[in-house]
């Protein structure tokens, strides 16, 4: 039976500390080959396929390495660095995350000198996205005391903190179950030791550490999925968390890291040895399947039956929005996604800079999953824009050709009621 992590999570100077809970978990196990993934991904809209020279640095465009040794609520050993010996491309298109032996005396953790060093990487300053498929192939260590994981966080923990904002594990592995990963949703009131949770067994009693295998969520707003090589083997709905709050409704960050010790590992002992090594092929994100039941394709129609329009028909970014007679033209088919985005073209619908002020242009950009690019069409018509909790809106109440369009309060007016198809 496992007793689940509780988390502590920093960035930029904000740290919160969560109480470790260690009472019995829901536990479901399963031994593969399970059932076949049936759910088909959409476009793939992040990645880091990790190459680079051996020795680099992992892009820091796309990931923050966290550092301390707190022990992050769960007595963890390891100090968590940014060295390069720690986290680092291996020259053949992986990234490696290295747990070690420290041998810096100065080197302090809450227990008193740390014992290990390891890294920790997140995506939560470059790359956040609610729903689609979150997938990677990754080769864990081995050893007792050992904890890879490959998870993520909602990206409001700053504001609401963990467990309100949720956490998906997509992969653990405790090294005294080298045959076993665990998958598991935490939320308020189901958090720690009582997450919801499930694990997949490998056959004929082999271990994760001998090869590579490949761990995915395929997350919708009704459901999440977790597989194994392509093998199912866990669906949670919100009937699950038993009348509790479903907080997967929102953008979540992606976590790598590799622990040593803890409550639920325990300690290396003398027959665990070092290094030990994470090592992972890719990280890829993908859009939700259209066939999830919340995407809808086609033209989008405004004021005075005008339809929006990529101007000039261009795929670059930066692109204006505008208004423009229907033509019927690639420029004018939207697709209102399950995941939150409105795309044409390959891109997505963003609100220039991320700007939250009423009157921001309105423009084509490549998808990256943030909240510029989250859109919700209500039942009255509005098109709005979840970071700005502003409306789509055609510049002066105008439905002339080449109108721009903006996000602005919302107000009801004509030139803020949009129909799609």
């Amino acid at each position: 039976m496992a007793a689940h992590r509780a988390r502590r999570w920093s960035l930029g100077g904000l740290v919160l500390l969560l109480s470790a809970v260690l009472a019995a978990t829901f536990l479901v196990s399963t031994t593969g080959p399970a059932t076949s993934r049936a759910n088909a991904a959409g476009p793939q809209v992040w990645a880091d396929e990790f190459d680079g020279s051996a020795g680099s640095a992992p892009d820091r465009s796309k990931w923050t390495l966290e550092t301390g040794g707190s022990g992050n609520g769960n007595n963890e050993l390891q100090y968590y660095t940014d060295d390069s010996r720690n986290a680092s491309l291996d020259g053949r298109g992986n990234l490696v995350i290295t747990a070690l032996k420290n041998s810096d005396s100065g080197l302090r953790c809450w227990y008193g000198t740390c014992q290990y060093t390891s890294a920790r990487l997140n995506t939560a300053k470059t790359f956040t996205q609610a729903y689609g498929r979150y997938e990677a192939r990754i080769k864990i260590p081995r050893g007792q005391g050992i904890w890879p994981a490959f998870w993520m966080l909602g990206d409001d923990l700053g504001s609401v903190g963990w467990p309100n904002s949720g956490e998906i594990d997509i992969m653990e592995n405790v090294g005294h179950e080298p045959g076993t990963v665990h998958g598991t949703i935490h939320g308020p009131g189901y958090s720690g030791g009582g997450g919801i949770t499930a694990s997949y067994t490998l056959p004929n009693g082999k271990a994760f550490a001998d090869d590579f295998h490949t761990f995915a969520v395929d997350w919708s707003p009704n459901a999440i999925t977790w597989s194994v090589d392509g093998q199912t083997y866990q669906t949670r709905k919100p009937d699950d968390v038993n009348g509790k709050k479903w907080v997967f409704d929102h953008p979540f960050f992606i976590v790598l890291n590799l622990a040593v010790g803890g409550n639920w590992p325990g300690s290396p002992d003398g027959a665990t040895s070092f290094p030990q090594t994470m090592t992972v092929d890719y990280v890829r994100v993908s859009a939700s399947d259209s066939s999830d039941g919340g995407s809808r394709t086609g033209a989008i129609k405004g004021i005075g039956g005008m339809c929006v329009d990529v101007a000039g028909a261009s795929g670059a970014d930066r692109t204006p929005i505008q208004l423009h007679n229907c033509t019927g033209v690639d420029a004018q088919k939207w697709t209102l996604g399950s995941d939150g985005t409105v795309r044409a073209l390959g891109k997505c619908l963003d609100v220039q800079g991320g700007s939250t002020a009423a009157g921001a242009v309105v423009q084509l950009y490549a998808c990256n999953g943030t909240k510029a690019q989250q859109w919700a069409h209500t039942t009255a018509r509005d098109l709005t824009n979840i970071g700005a909790d502003k409306c789509l809106d055609a510049k002066g109440n105008s439905s002339a050709d080449g109108t721009r369009l903006q996000t602005w309060t919302c107000t009801g007016a004509a030139n803020q009621k949009w129909t799609v198809g």
